[in-house]
């Protein structure tokens, strides 16, 4: 029988566990991650492994120095900015996990600050953007409604578009106006999700709903297309984008930029911080401070065109 390549990222256990299959343990036992996120980590230090392999380094015993040149030829080579910064989160949990299981002498990545995030204020649309957009749904039809119904929700209640194809008719609370929400991390919550969307979602389970549901033999996600079965991601994004295109909005709009309008249009009315970082599912506070940053800006456009010292 034929083993399997030696992979650099490899060594095992005292228990004889191999490393990284004891890691994708860790990631879903220790720290809850959802399958994507423990895919990106196993795939980042195998990267990492392979890259230290080839300059003839090994990942137990490399150095600070050693992971801060990493970090340094993915960027010049050229990787998006999210992915060095991810791939540095990935080998902090990897290193913490590897001197818990006294697998490497010490954890080099706690000498290094995190590379700048440098990253983009999220786009947020204006009000009266966002009511284009919603609109240009136009219900009569029953494709239309089902996308108005879309619309709505993922502005109402900033969900993810993974959340969103996930629903259940089941996880509506029609009387009480709210969904149920299972998000990254396998962590559920309640999300409210107003009078205006839960009327086009009453309206699209209602009409447009049952015919297709039979299509497809009863599945029981909310959305669904023309064949009764699940919306997929890339369906998702094709709607906001020929929709946005219909409003006369420029530039890209997608499932997310929907979300950063809930919650920065949430934080503009005066809404708590806390309560938004609930709404959205965010693990962190500080992921959600992101979009005080937004409101500042707003604040800062209004200050130079109003005050006279500007």
């Amino acid at each position: 029988m034929r083993s399997r390549p030696a992979d650099p990222a490899e060594g095992t256990r005292p228990s004889g566990v191999p490393l990284l299959d004891g890691f994708a343990l860790y990631l879903v036992s220790d720290r809850g991650a959802a399958a994507n996120t423990r895919l990106a980590y196993l795939r980042d230090v195998r990267t990492y492994a392979a890259r230290l392999a080839a300059w003839g380094l090994a990942v137990p015993t490399a150095s600070a120095a050693d992971v801060q040149r990493y970090l340094g030829w993915m960027q010049e080579e050229q990787y998006r900015r999210s992915s060095v910064q991810r791939a540095f989160a990935s080998l902090k949990v990897y290193y913490r996990y590897l001197v818990a299981e006294k697998a490497a002498p010490e954890d080099p990545t706690v000498l290094i600050s995190s590379p700048g995030s440098g990253r983009r204020l999220p786009r947020v649309l204006s009000a009266k953007d966002v009511a284009a957009l919603l609109e240009s749904a136009v219900p009569e039809a029953a494709r239309g409604l089902r996308d108005r119904a879309i619309l709505e929700l993922l502005y109402a209640s900033g969900l993810r578009v993974s959340e969103l194809i996930a629903l259940k008719l089941d996880d509506v609370n029609w009387k009480e106006g709210w969904v149920r929400v299972m998000g990254k991390g396998s962590r559920e919550r309640i999300v409210p999700c107003g009078a205006s969307a839960l009327g086009w979602l009453k309206r699209y389970a209602g009409e447009a709903r049952p015919a297709v549901e039979r299509r497809g033999g009863g599945r029981p996600e909310l959305f669904l297309n023309p064949r009764g079965l699940p919306l997929s991601r890339v369906r998702v994004w094709m709607i906001l984008a020929e929709r946005a295109r219909s409003a006369g909005l420029a530039g890209p709009v997608g499932p997310h930029v929907l979300r950063h309008c809930f919650a920065t249009h949430l934080l503009e009315g005066g809404a708590n911080l806390r309560d938004v970082q609930e709404m959205l599912g965010h693990a962190s506070l500080a992921t959600t401070q992101i979009y005080t940053h937004v409101d500042r800006r707003r604040l800062a456009e209004i200050h130079r065109k109003f005050h006279p010292r500007a």
